[in-house]
């Protein structure tokens, strides 16, 4: 059997890119062609593909407490559904020409719900939907204490108005059990810390 990632970059040939919005968000068009697994070519095909730039993700977790902080926010992409368009989130934003993800974190710790991670722990990078979407995300838990932490946050300028929430571990995993957790980053970070929470209350407190 062949091993996986015997193609690389190089050998996606882009023919033609055009830009066919140009918005709060951006969106290409692409005419492109790629080799196939059984030896031939792809004949060339379009996709058009949403153009977003990276974005950071903290879970805050207090160790000594085993509680976190969960922001709640409206979210235009939620409404239609049968659920409240107000989801439970992690501290996210954009980062921004020059910052580092950490300096994302700690910058977004601060506008969203006035905290600040130490240490910031390093869960992984995931691709937000490949088929369609550059978004990359930088995933961490960080270390706060949840002693005085909640209340109302949020960028006037940027239209933001956020409710950060503390719970209990278990109870925001339970969430994601029952479905009032369904958004990814969160997902991927509750059920981390459910697999590290051991070894974090041990090296953390």
């Amino acid at each position: 059997m062949t091993k996986p990632f015997q193609f690389k970059d190089r050998d996606v040939k882009i023919e033609k890119r055009e830009t066919v919005f140009h918005g709060f968000f951006r969106m290409d068009k692409l005419w492109l062609t790629h080799p196939r697994f059984d030896g031939g070519q792809m004949p060339t095909f379009t996709r058009e593909l949403f153009i977003r730039g990276d974005a950071t993700c903290v879970l805050p977790y207090d160790p000594d407490r085993d509680e976190v902080v969960l922001l709640e926010q409206f979210r235009l992409g939620a409404l239609g559904r049968k659920q409240s368009p107000w989801l439970l989130e992690l501290v996210a934003g954009m980062n921004e020409e020059g910052e580092s993800p950490e300096d994302v974190a700690q910058r977004e710790g601060q506008e969203e719900a006035g905290l600040t991670f130490k240490p910031l722990n390093k869960i992984c990078d995931y691709l937000v939907s490949p088929g369609g979407s550059t978004e990359l995300i930088h995933l961490y838990c960080g270390r706060i204490s949840t002693e005085s932490a909640g209340g109302l946050f949020g960028m006037e300028h940027e239209h933001e108005d956020i409710r950060a929430h503390v719970f209990s571990a278990d109870e925001a995993i339970a969430m994601i059990y029952d479905g009032r957790i369904n958004n990814a980053a969160a997902i991927i970070a509750l059920q981390w810390l459910q697999l590290n929470r051991p070894r974090l209350r041990e090296g953390w407190s």
